[in-house]
């Protein structure tokens, strides 16, 4: 039951955002945690890539309660990654100020940032261009490889984003292949991969 439940939520995490809203505005749970487990990684990067290790769970909950409460006045959800991006830089602007000790926050503490309503650009809580850049890119390259067959998803998961590096005798044995086929069938998935991005504009 289990293993159903995750392999719909998996299915889901691949539909398009508009889609994935939408069922979650209808109340569907696990749409809900297909979103999540969509952006987990995207939220949880930003935190990580400024420092604030040890505030990244509590930050991430603090997007996810946001996004809980403002989803149903997101008026694109093809802004929705902006919109988390900024919001999740927001959150860690305020947990990094709080760390430091500076003057209390007053009217950021409460605001909410929609994508119709975000701060002007040059604020500083406004999420820096490179750094927006790079999360976008970043995110396509999981969107590309979330399309693959999940036979390629896991392998190249398994082959380029663990660590340490798993064994080929490991991943064979894990995806029910022989060791010496691991080579050709990672080339064909990167192949796929490569066509999904260009198909994506990367």
């Amino acid at each position: 039951m289990k293993a159903a439940v995750k392999m719909q939520r998996e299915g889901q995490a691949s539909w398009p955002d508009d889609r994935l809203v939408a069922e979650c505005l209808k109340g569907d749970h696990q749409a809900w945690s297909a979103l999540l487990d969509k952006y987990k990684n995207l939220i949880f990067s930003i935190p990580i890539k400024l420092g604030l290790y040890e505030d990244a769970a509590d930050i991430f909950q603090a997007v996810c309660l946001d996004l809980l409460t403002d989803l149903p006045r997101l008026r694109e959800p093809r802004a929705l990654p902006k919109w988390l991006m900024q919001t999740c830089y927001h959150k860690c602007l305020q947990y990094r100020r709080r760390a430091e000790k500076h003057v209390p926050l007053t009217e950021e503490d409460g605001e909410t940032l929609l994508a119709n309503g975000s701060p002007s650009a040059g604020s500083p809580s406004t999420l820096p261009e490179d750094m927006l850049v790079q999360l976008e890119r970043e995110q396509i390259v999981r969107d590309a490889i979330s399309e693959l067959s999940p036979r390629c998803e896991r392998m190249v998961r398994m082959l380029f984003f663990e660590t340490p590096p798993r064994p080929y005798q490991e991943i064979a044995k894990e995806l029910g292949m022989a060791t010496g086929s691991i080579g050709f069938i990672r080339g064909r998935c990167l192949g796929k991969l490569k066509q999904q991005l260009e198909n994506m504009g990367f």
